[in-house]
């Protein structure tokens, strides 16, 4: 059958099961996976939160997880601020780690994405740009996140975007906010023991996102 003869809603409908099925790659957080299931791979998630708010707690178990499976990593450090002692106490195999450290430079640090992203064959890219001034952020063009979120789809790649407000917004798929708060976890895992966090699910076109919320005692 050629394509002309495939119906257009048939087409349609086929697109849609592609974009709302990518393959996931476990937070290696439980309590987080049964609400989110983890990052969808081929797509942009988006962290973000004020400092001691677990997210780099939650950074740092999504690159134990994707190298413990025996994948490569890359983490572009916007303000090299990457420990690599805790990183190791934190479970994520350095010897599959690429750190590129940038300096406060938010420019290189969109380049080194980009040219990772193109690259391929990583599991997880960060993109930490927790720490780089303001008027730097606000100087990257909205289709700077687009650019990536057209270059990390059907790839096998989770993009990972790391801040303190919301950067890429509609081009990420998944957004999950960290918050400073009462302990929102008990158990054996001291990640995220005292963090609070929203999760916000986006479809990759005008999204309406389902909000989830955790809180101590619920």
């Amino acid at each position: 059958m050629s394509a002309a003869a495939i119906p257009i809603d048939l087409l349609s409908k086929l697109s849609w099961k592609h974009e709302l099925t990518p393959e996931i790659l476990s937070t290696g957080l439980d309590q987080i996976d049964s609400l989110i299931e983890g990052c969808p791979r081929g797509r942009i998630t988006e962290i973000a939160g004020p400092v001691s708010s677990g997210r780099t707690s939650l950074l740092y178990s999504i690159l134990a997880e994707a190298s413990r499976l025996g994948e490569f990593c890359a983490l572009v450090d916007g303000t090299n601020a990457f420990d690599p002692y805790a990183a190791a106490a934190a479970g994520i195999n350095l010897r599959r780690l690429v750190w590129v450290r940038c300096s406060g430079n938010a420019e290189h640090a969109m380049r080194a994405a980009d040219l990772l992203i193109h690259a391929g064959g990583f599991g997880v890219i960060a993109l930490d740009l927790c720490e780089v001034p303001v008027p730097n952020l606000h100087r990257i063009p909205i289709s700077s996140w687009y650019r990536f979120r057209r270059a990390v789809e059907n790839t096998p790649c989770a993009l990972v975007l790391l801040n303190r407000e919301p950067q890429a917004k509609a081009c990420a798929s998944l957004f999950v906010e960290m918050k400073r708060g009462r302990a929102a976890f008990t158990g054996s895992s001291p990640l995220l023991e005292k963090a609070e966090f929203q999760v916000m699910p986006r479809k990759p076109v005008r999204p309406r996102p389902a909000v989830f919320e955790a809180h101590a005692g619920d």
